[in-house]
């Protein structure tokens, strides 16, 4: 179900997108709204399913990890069991931060992060090509990102 929203709420989303930790009061501030106004409206957006949590970004270079890979991964076999498998398999790889099933030349995306490119060439070779049902595997390395993801309103 699509929820209604106005200009009021987008701003809303928008602030709390570049600081989910934001008060109600503080949000309010930002968009010329009482604190309870404020409060109702990022409720409502909660309890209609707009806002499904709250995360935090951490600063992966800051943690070591210099690496980003986005993998096209097209499978051999495409049974549901296989693909459950798959993503079963893949889910549990802690370098794995994203997998998404896609439709077009690959059956998902992932994304992978590594400390250096050695270390994603481990995490390739030792995990990503071993999983159930991989076929093909094309690799591209992150350079720059411009746009953080999650700011979408």
């Amino acid at each position: 179900m699509i929820v209604d929203i106005d200009e009021i709420d987008h701003a809303i989303l928008r602030s709390l997108q570049q600081d989910g930790s934001l008060s109600a009061k503080d949000v309010g501030g930002k968009v010329g709204l009482s604190q309870p106004a404020a409060w109702r409206r990022i409720k409502r957006l909660e309890e209609a399913g707009v806002i499904r949590g709250r995360s935090i970004i951490l600063d992966r270079e800051k943690l070591g990890f210099d690496v980003v890979v986005y993998l096209g991964v097209k499978l051999v076999t495409k049974g549901r069991v296989s693909i459950e498998d798959f993503e079963r398999a893949v889910c549990a790889i802690p370098e794995v931060q994203l997998v998404q099933h896609v439709l077009g030349v690959y059956d998902y995306r992932l994304k992978v992060v590594a400390r250096d490119l050695s270390d994603f060439e481990r995490i390739l070779r030792r995990r990503i090509m071993t999983l159930p049902g991989v076929g093909n595997v094309e690799s591209n390395v992150l350079l720059s990102e411009e746009k953080i993801a999650g700011a979408t309103v």
